[in-house]
């Protein structure tokens, strides 16, 4: 062997090593991001479980606050209640999670909005809008995790 075919040989094996570090690097590269994607999307689902074992809670201390007898109105222990609703909301928006728009005269947005009931007594309109809202929705990080359930009317 000659020192010529010698030198090619080792350039030549140089070169298939060279890419092989690079295939490895590009696949090291492409496994480290998709364990980052997989690990941001189980913290995510996590987050959405926990915040939907929690929407009951909300909906009871709402009902709660919405419904205070009159007589009860200026009781200071209905005015904690309704501070402590009012804390808990700050804290969830803080998390990324949202009530999603479902008052009254709303427009009806399927990827928002469950129609349940829809007013057949209006149905002259030519656009659905909503006439009621019968349980709150909730968007976490943009995303819809709860759809808002509503009565439907036309307008």
């Amino acid at each position: 062997m000659t020192k010529n075919k010698k030198v090619e040989d080792l350039e030549k094996e140089v070169a298939e090593l060279t890419s092989d570090l690079q295939r490895t690097r590009a696949d090291f590269e492409n496994y480290r991001k998709r364990v980052e994607a997989e690990k941001q999307s189980a913290h995510e689902l996590g987050q959405t479980k926990s915040v939907m074992k929690l929407l009951p809670v909300i909906d009871t201390i709402e009902r709660a606050v919405v419904n205070v007898p009159e007589e009860l109105q200026d009781n200071a222990w209905v005015k904690g209640v309704a501070g402590l609703s009012k804390q808990l909301d700050k804290q969830l928006k803080e998390i990324g999670l949202e009530k999603i728009d479902a008052k009254p005269g709303t427009l009806f947005n399927p990827e928002f909005h469950q129609a349940v009931q829809f007013d057949e007594s209006t149905t002259d309109g030519d656009k659905e809008v909503i006439a009621e809202e019968l349980r709150a929705g909730y968007t976490l990080n943009g995303s819809v995790i709860r759809d808002a359930m509503v009565k439907v009317t036309r307008q």
